[in-house]
């Protein structure tokens, strides 16, 4: 979409969101009636982080100290939070307005100084010990509402430092992330991206932006120019970016080392006490199913009408479909979708989608992307979208409000202290609502070419989501490992690790997708691997997600309620605990075959089609 035509579409959205649609922009004065509230706020909660330093000292004296101070940590907390929601919500649709870049940064100043202030409260815990602890819990019945945070604590003993250590290591946490902020410049601001002409004579500058957008050009050669100059100009700075990059993995050895943790995996993964196990099974089990992801090339390399796929070939559509949807039909169509989920959880989401939560429309000056900001306890949650009127649009819509509906009924179900669900739990909801949207438009599918492009859409969303995340989740463990056993990256080693994860996964050596050398360096075109073990909660998500639907769909309402009450525990427990009440362990590689085994009837139902349409009687 050339700027032009993306200016019309932005004015004519507005005019659209004005003339018919009073909820899709949303209504910040939940939050805050305006600025001077927020400001009071701020300061009032400046005064009181201070004041929490007269907790110091005395979390073990008697149960009624711990209460207390306990409770204003907390409070404090929750309210910093709410500040927070409010100054990042009204930058991100006016990214240009400096005024509101400062609030959010002066909020974020804020939660380091609460990090600073309560650094004391882990190892005071800890000094106090589990015995007396438990008696302070024993007698003062409102502690309740901090047992979990207590026993948590007492867990991660041996990995919690004296007051002191732990009061510089949260100050250091800046320093510790300049990696991170060094590549979020580089690659976003100062690489001097290519611009390139297409074979229809437009142009396109390939930053990130242009990139995402160009690799689906039905032109292959204009996929080959665009992979060609967008992965060149990585190779131009991968030896910096490959500093940035292990700079942010020694960061996280450090810390291993620091708290007494055999490997960086394991510190990540004792965060949440996720079992390693969960980690490795996913790793294997995926690599064990190679040939699904393998077949799925195959069939896209047939309808593409090409001799040899390559890497510039994975991401066009091989079936096209002119429909729109309307933010309106997206609601209607979630709604019917969602049905097996129960009226109960389709109450609470018919009146929540009706209210002013949403930013649906793409304007001047707003984030692109979507996502859901629930972190407002008191409030509720808001929903980031970019409506285009597509597929991808309500797709994105069942997504984001999967995390809504989460955290709706989480802080309907539990306190402030235990409503935090982990991002191991958090993708589930917004998936389970796309494998039931996927089942609404097959079903509802119109003609066996709609059906097709509907089987292509989830299955593509596999790869990405569940092939692909599970490649980066084992290059991160690669990267880390080769740290931990003294080995430095330098870019050429990062495109040799990378490179030879990229060619197993997509098939190289067998000849079913062939890997140039230039496209290895595409490590450093992801982000995430600066978010120390993070994106195998993608795959472990969508996993739980597919499994819990076909418990849905074969034993209905009593597989319906352990799914919900996995939405409805939030954070009031361990996150593979929680899963594992409901009847899913993530450390059992089923949970993964689940996806593997409708992955296959989906291919399947694609190849019966294509026979059909080759074939036809």
């Amino acid at each position: 979409m050339n700027k032009l035509i993306a200016a019309l579409f932005i004015a004519f959205a507005t005019l659209a969101v004005q003339a018919q649609d009073d909820y899709a922009v949303w209504d910040l004065t939940d939050l805050y009636p305006d600025i001077a509230a927020w400001e009071a706020h701020r300061n009032e909660i400046a005064e009181r982080v201070e004041t929490l330093q007269e907790c110091n000292g005395q979390l073990a004296k008697n149960a009624n100290n711990l209460s207390r101070c306990m409770d204003s940590i907390s409070n404090t907390y929750k309210d910093l939070l709410r500040l927070y929601v409010h100054a990042f919500l009204a930058k991100d649709i006016d990214l240009g307005n400096s005024e509101l870049r400062e609030r959010v940064s002066m909020a974020q100043t804020l939660f380091t100084r609460f990090s600073e202030v309560t650094s004391f409260v882990g190892p005071e815990l800890i000094a106090a010990g589990e015995r007396r602890l438990n008696r302070h819990l024993r007698r003062n019945p409102a502690l309740g509402i901090h047992d979990f945070y207590i026993a948590n604590t007492l867990r991660q003993a041996p990995h919690i430092l004296s007051p002191e250590e732990e009061k510089i290591l949260a100050a250091a946490q800046d320093a510790l992330s300049t990696p991170a902020s060094i590549y979020e410049v580089l690659a976003n601001a100062e690489i001097p991206w290519p611009e390139v002409a297409l074979s229809d004579g437009s142009k396109v500058k390939l930053n990130s932006q242009g990139y995402v957008k160009s690799r689906t050009l039905p032109n292959r050669e204009d996929r080959q120019q665009v992979f060609n100059n967008f992965f060149g100009t990585f190779n131009d700075y991968r030896q910096t970016l490959a500093l940035a990059l292990e700079g942010t993995v020694k960061h996280h050895v450090l810390l291993a080392k620091t708290r007494n943790f055999g490997s960086s995996l394991t510190r990540a993964l004792s965060l949440d006490n996720i079992p390693e196990a969960v980690y490795r099974t996913l790793v294997t089990t995926v690599n064990n199913n190679l040939d699904t992801l393998h077949q799925l090339l195959s069939v896209r390399q047939r309808l593409l009408g090409i001799e040899q796929s390559e890497y510039y070939d994975v991401y066009p559509s091989v079936i096209s479909m002119e429909k729109t949807y309307s933010i309106e039909d997206a609601k209607r169509i979630t709604l019917e979708a969602f049905a097996p989920l129960g009226e109960d959880y389709l109450a609470t989401y018919r009146d929540a989608v009706e209210q002013n939560w949403m930013h649906v429309y793409p304007s001047e000056g707003k984030r692109s992307g979507a996502y859901v900001m629930g972190a407002a306890y008191d409030v509720h949650p808001y929903v980031l979208l970019n409506h285009q009127n597509d597929l991808e649009s309500v797709s994105t819509f069942a997504h984001e409000w999967g995390h809504a509906m989460h955290s709706l009924l989480a802080n309907e179900n539990q306190p402030f202290t235990k409503s935090d669900y982990a991002t191991f739990t958090a993708e589930i909801a917004s998936i389970v609502n796309e494998v039931l949207l996927f089942d609404y438009f097959r079903a509802n599918a119109e003609t066996d070419e709609e059906r097709l492009f509907f089987l292509f859409a989830e299955l593509q969303q596999v790869r990405g989501t569940f092939f692909r995340q599970t490649q980066f989740a084992e290059f991160e463990l690669a990267i880390h490992e080769h740290v931990e056993q003294g080995g430095a990256l330098s870019g050429d080693k990062l495109n040799s690790l990378y490179g030879d994860i990229l060619k197993r996964y997509y098939g190289h050596e067998e000849g079913i997708m062939n890997i140039q050398d230039t496209y290895t360096v595409e490590w450093a075109y992801i982000p995430h691997f600066y978010r120390d073990f993070y994106v195998y909660q993608y795959a472990t998500s969508m996993a739980a997600a597919y499994y819990l639907a076909d418990q849905i769909k074969e034993k209905g309402e009593p597989a319906q309620q352990s799914y919900l009450d996995i939405l409805r525990a939030g954070g009031s427990d361990y996150p593979y605990d929680i899963l594992k009440k409901a009847g899913v362990d993530m450390a059992s590689a089923e949970v993964y075959e689940a996806v593997i085994q409708r992955m296959q009837r989906l291919l399947d139902e694609v190849e019966e089609l294509l026979a059909k349409t080759e074939n036809p009687s």
